[in-house]
């Protein structure tokens, strides 16, 4: 099933679609129907079903389906065929996270025979690369369709570690124009690159400001929220003052703290560049896109997923992590969730990602403890 699924090209510039065809033809040759929610582009989807009575009190087990590209990077082998070397099996999205789709997927006939007492819930989606966006749709769409789960579970790759919090993000773009003339005049001109240069020495400034407040005994590495600028464009020539200027912004943000109130601080220190440029120049400007937030996954009092992932795994460690994840957007929408799949984070992203076989074995152990304890 992992050979099958590492095998179509879901890179989030790509279309999920063939991956979601085979998906949707696996599960009616079982005898189960399911739903697809398609994107805008009708070029993705993303797809649910439920397995087992239609009561409230089941669970979820989500992932989704694309993956990052693999262009310029340094594979030994082909990443979109499986290859078994030394207990490993190597692949783009391997471990992040088609292995525990094919766990999943892999244990539907087991879902079926057994006396399930409360349902499972299937669910994939789509551009988690790129932002967390396929999920927020999927999850208005089981709400009114299914009944209510009392926990999802998220399979990204923990080691069968119980993750119970990660940060949220604020992805956003930020394009200023300015005005060009000779840099021997540069008073009379607006530099659109020295402009983007203050606004970067903001985030640097409150990422230092951050880790000098940082909490000692918090358990988020690093514990402090994060403001990364990763890519600047802009400027024509040494001697013109830069007419645009873009760069990209990522910020990290601790659970406690809100992706949306940094972007307001943020918005508050543009629109005063802004205006210092118009006094300059009219047609000066700073715009801000903002490309996705992503919520926070928060530790739950009593929370129902954790306490069932606990006892499934026997894992009473405490575990955060600083990528983010759906979890906290299944948070939003209602379902107590945590993260808890095979394989390491370590080995996502990178050429020649892989997963243990051991690592598959555990999470189709996993599947397995679960649909009986549903049985019982």
């Amino acid at each position: 099933m992992l050979g099958k699924l590492v095998g179509f090209n879901t890179e989030s510039q790509r279309s999920n679609i063939p991956l979601i065809d085979f998906v949707e033809d696996y599960l009616a040759g079982h005898g189960v129907s399911a739903t697809r929610v398609p994107d805008e582009t009708g070029q993705k989807a993303a797809l649910f079903t439920q397995i087992g009575p239609d009561v409230s009190g089941g669970v979820i087990l989500s992932g989704h389906t694309d993956v990052v590209p693999v262009k310029g990077q340094d594979w030994t082998s082909d990443p979109f065929v499986l290859t078994e070397r030394e207990g490993r099996l190597y692949g783009r999205g391997t471990a992040d996270m088609k292995g525990y789709l094919a766990c999943v997927l892999v244990a539907v006939p087991r879902m079926l025979a057994a006396p399930l007492k409360r349902p499972i819930q299937l669910a994939l989606s789509y551009d988690e690369e790129v932002g967390c966006l396929g999920a927020p749709p999927l999850i208005e769409a089981m709400r009114a369709a299914l009944p209510p789960a009392d926990a999802a579970i998220i399979g990204e790759p923990t080691l069968m570690k119980t993750v119970t919090g990660h940060k949220a993000i604020a992805d956003f773009t930020t394009r200023i124009r300015g005005h060009e003339v000779h840099s021997s005049l540069m008073h009379t001109g607006v530099s659109a690159t020295m402009a983007a240069a203050e606004l970067i020495q903001w985030h640097a400034a409150r990422t230092e400001a951050n880790r000098a407040r940082a909490e000692p005994d918090s358990p988020y590495v690093p514990p402090w929220t994060t403001l990364h600028v990763g890519v600047v464009k802009g400027g024509t020539a040494h001697n013109i003052t830069a007419r645009d200027c873009m760069f990209t912004t990522d910020i990290r943000v601790l659970p406690g703290e809100t992706a949306e109130d940094w972007l307001a601080a943020y918005r508050t220190e543009a629109a005063a560049l802004e205006s210092r440029l118009k006094a300059v120049h009219p047609d000066a400007r700073v715009e801000i896109t903002v490309n996705a937030v992503v919520p926070a996954c928060r530790a739950e009092d009593n929370g129902a997923a954790e306490a069932l992932v606990r006892s499934l795994t026997g894992d009473n460690s405490v575990n955060v992590v600083a990528y983010a994840t759906e979890a906290g957007q299944f948070q939003d929408g209602g379902y107590s969730a945590v993260v808890c799949g095979p394989g390491s984070i370590e080995q996502a992203h990178q050429p020649d990602e892989f997963i243990a076989v051991s690592q598959l074995d555990a999470g189709a152990a996993f599947i397995a403890r679960l649909i009986a304890r549903l049985s019982d």
